[in-house]
């Protein structure tokens, strides 16, 4: 593993796979964006999912709410500060700015779309897409690519994590937000297709910016000696 591949956030193995996906999620959030626009009733899978999720009892209504906060101002800025601080105690700066970029960009992502598509439920609260989904995906996402760099894990076993990550904690995230009534089944979706499509971009977009940095740095440092 070369020096730069070691601090690459989106490994360059993993590319060409991610890429793929990202552009298949992003085609998923505009289907579903199209079909949900200003409705404010659940469709037919909607309406099964959420029955059978709805109204949870104890413990597992305390687990989902448990979730929810996680997604909230309060409990996602402690997730972003202690994935920040860990990025930087393993001596990875981009990956620190990939969080804090992809957070801004997918939750950005997230709140644009929902003024776009004006999909509601319980009266007027925007719900396509699962904001709390959206950042739970794009958050678990991260660190998987972060652990992908460290261990050097190969396309294969990287893109396998990956995308573990990523439907483990939507899956979890997504069922609280279902069960505890705050989306649809299709928001969930919605919000988990946002982080797959969003954090590619923006950690291709770290990767680039760092190496031009880098590269005119190196320049100017070679100037500097002749």
């Amino acid at each position: 593993m070369t020096g730069r591949s070691a601090r690459e956030v989106l490994p360059r193995s993993l590319r060409g796979w991610l890429g793929l996906i990202a552009a298949l999620a992003a085609l998923v959030v505009v289907v579903l964006g199209v079909l949900y626009a200003d409705d404010s009733k659940p469709g037919t899978v909607d309406a099964r999912i959420g029955t059978a999720l709805d109204g949870v009892g104890t413990p597992w209504r305390h687990v989902a709410l448990a979730m929810d906060f996680l997604g909230e101002p309060a409990g996602s800025a402690t997730l972003v500060v202690a994935a920040v601080t860990g990025c930087l105690l393993l001596r990875r700066p981009r990956a620190a700015v990939l969080v804090v970029a992809g957070v801004g960009m997918t939750v950005g992502t997230a709140t644009l779309l929902k003024s776009l598509v004006g999909r509601t439920i319980h009266g007027d609260n925007l719900s396509y897409p699962s904001g709390h989904t959206a950042f739970a995906t794009a958050l678990a996402l991260m660190v998987a690519l972060l652990a992908t760099g460290l261990l050097g894990l190969g396309r294969t076993a990287g893109t396998s994590l990956v995308l573990a990550a990523a439907l483990v904690s939507g899956a979890a995230m997504g069922w609280a937000q279902v069960a505890l009534g705050a989306h649809y089944p299709t928001d969930v979706l919605g919000g988990w297709c946002t982080a797959l499509a969003v954090i590619p971009a923006t950690g291709w977009l770290v990767d680039r910016t760092a190496d031009r940095l880098v590269g005119r740095m190196a320049d100017a440092g070679r100037r500097e000696r002749r």
